[in-house]
């Protein structure tokens, strides 16, 4: 799964390198980002590249309650055209979570030691995402996001048998093409990521979505 990364790249690099414009004046960098935040998001207008926020937290259009975001913060890969919480937004809803590297937790000795896992060369990625706008009986609306995991590559296999779908560069336009609604020619770019990752760990302060600073991503 994805339940924690971090986005430290400056806003205007990030509209830079995903030819974006911004929908909000910025967000502010993150050591810890957590499920039920405001997080940076891409989507596409028909027109154009929009990078705003949306909460971490996929909240269907038909859920009854906004709380069942918390545990829809990923979306297996597999089944996304099973998935009635997935099914249309896989089709039509789809974005870019751009970040720079995320964590995952190790199981060793029985204990659980948190990794910090980015590019090999420290920059910034983007996670495939699926995006719904939730309307609340009072007429106010919640959009919403969820990251998209898939089976584990070679590195990740050595920390945990899921991890998110990385976009290469390659993959994200037809990723947010709103034209593009074949969900057989979209389930073929869900691959695990090919580049090279790294990974070292980090303290168990990461635990805890209260701590966010600097300190987070030493390594120990």
């Amino acid at each position: 799964m994805c339940g924690r990364f971090t986005l430290l790249t400056p806003w205007e690099e990030l509209l830079r390198t995903y030819d974006a414009v911004s929908e909000i004046e910025s967000l502010e960098p993150s050591y810890n980002i957590a499920p039920t935040q405001q997080i940076a998001a891409i989507i596409h207008d028909g027109k154009k590249r929009k990078l705003g926020s949306l909460r971490w937290g996929l909240i269907p259009p038909w859920a009854p309650d906004k709380k069942i975001g918390s545990k829809m913060i990923n979306a297996r890969a597999e089944t996304l055209q099973e998935k009635r919480s997935f099914k249309k937004a896989f089709q039509k809803q789809r974005c870019l979570i751009p970040a720079d590297s995320f964590y995952e937790w190790k199981t060793e000795d029985g204990k659980k030691q948190p990794m910090r896992i980015q590019h090999k060369d420290k920059t910034p990625f983007a996670f495939a995402g699926l995006w719904e706008k939730w309307q609340d009986d009072d007429g106010s609306s919640i959009c919403t996001c969820t990251i998209i995991t898939t089976e584990a590559n070679s590195f990740m296999q050595q920390i945990h048998h899921r991890m998110p779908v990385i976009l290469p560069a390659n993959s994200q336009a037809i990723w947010l093409d709103r034209n593009e609604q074949d969900t057989e020619t979209l389930q073929q770019i869900l691959e695990p990521f090919s580049e090279e990752l790294t990974a070292y760990p980090v303290s168990t302060l990461v635990n805890s979505p209260r701590n966010n600073r600097e300190e987070l991503i030493n390594p120990l």
